[in-house]
């Protein structure tokens, strides 16, 4: 290609269209002393694939029954869990077991989504949040009681993350996107358990309604 063409190809990549955000100010702003302000991020797509969660019904109960369905179906490897029994006097899941060690190392993760499709629960969804780094190795590996949501079903925020209202609200995009047995039959139809703070999700816009938006 040459000196000139790669020179084209790093300007056509500064362009106005592969911007990461709308204005970058964050650097300028912090030497200023302005740190409470930020960047503003641009709109992400309804099923991008970000920073996973461990979800738990509308009753607090966790959906992750341990089985390491998701572990074994990982391409990276990044995924190590390993389930417990259940206290049958205070149990922490609704079936025999529960996930006592869950963790996923983003160091290795691609994001690619398979750990979703693979559970059986729901219990590991993404969400929108995709702006995150690590200072140590040690902070790249998520453990359970990272990747858990808090007791109103929210996400828990690391000082690492740069959180921003609505980023959490499409957690599980693909599956209200998918209708059961691929029969165009049940499109829209829920079929998924509620979720802590968010309750029964609402089935994801068919075709013919998103093209008229």
């Amino acid at each position: 290609m040459g000196y000139l063409g790669g020179f084209l190809v790093t300007v056509r990549q500064h362009g106005k269209r592969n911007r990461v955000t709308t204005e970058y100010s964050g650097g300028r702003m912090f030497r200023r002393g302005k740190k409470e302000s930020h960047d503003e991020k641009v709109e992400k797509p309804e099923r991008l694939h970000g920073r996973h969660v461990l979800n738990r019904y509308e009753d607090g109960m966790e959906k992750c029954i341990g089985c390491e369905l998701c572990a074994g179906v990982c391409p990276a490897k990044c995924i190590y869990v390993r389930g417990k029994d259940n206290d049958p006097a205070n149990p922490t899941s609704p079936g025999e077991r529960f996930g006592f060690v869950y963790e996923i190392n983003y160091l290795r993760c691609i994001h690619c989504d398979m750990c979703v499709e693979a559970c059986p629960t729901e219990a590991i969804t993404e969400t929108k949040l995709f702006e995150f780094s690590f200072t140590n190795r040690r902070d790249a590996i998520y453990t359970k009681s990272e990747l858990l949501v808090d007791d109103a079903g929210k996400p828990q925020h690391l000082p690492w993350e740069d959180w921003r209202p609505g980023e959490d609200l499409h957690t599980s995009g693909w599956m209200r996107a998918t209708s059961p047995s691929g029969d165009a039959d049940f499109e829209g139809v829920v079929s998924w358990s509620g979720e802590l703070g968010y309750g029964v999700r609402a089935a994801e816009a068919d075709q013919a309604e998103a093209d008229r938006r």
